[in-house]
């Protein structure tokens, strides 16, 4: 029998009703998988996602993470630096833990029509876990 793989997700607060949206959605995306959502962080914002990613990561019976979150683009150049920042650091601590994360972050240069739009990316993030796991079983 196949070992049934434990998950993490990590999502950001702000922009909640977009985010609740996507959590709930990579939630039952993850139970169609036959996969565990084992612990949900919630942070503040996108900008924090990696420290409680690296937590995760830590957590021995934590296969993989899901990142969630959505920046939409301001009226200054912010939203690049947050989704850049997190990005940079959430793929760095992929390689460090040598575990999967799945980056269901949408944006940057996004409006919130286009967040709107994109709210089933946290299924794709799920999704891309659930492959490497399987890849690198």
């Amino acid at each position: 029998m196949a070992k049934k793989y434990s998950i993490g997700v990590v999502c950001s607060e702000f922009n909640f009703d977009l985010t609740q949206t996507m959590l709930e959605m990579a939630k039952k995306h993850a139970k169609f998988l036959d996969v565990d959502v084992a612990k949900v962080l919630m942070v503040p914002g996108v900008f924090d996602i990696p420290l409680a990613v690296k937590a995760l990561m830590k957590e021995k019976t934590i296969d993989a993470v899901v990142t969630i979150g959505a920046v939409i683009e301001g009226e200054t150049e912010h939203d690049q630096v947050v989704i850049g920042q997190a990005a940079r650091k959430i793929t760095d601590l992929a390689v460090e833990y040598e575990k999967p994360v799945g980056l269901g972050i949408t944006g940057p240069g996004m409006s919130r029509l286009q967040a709107e739009d994109r709210i089933e990316r946290a299924k794709n993030a799920v999704e891309a876990v659930v492959k490497q796991l399987k890849m690198f079983k």
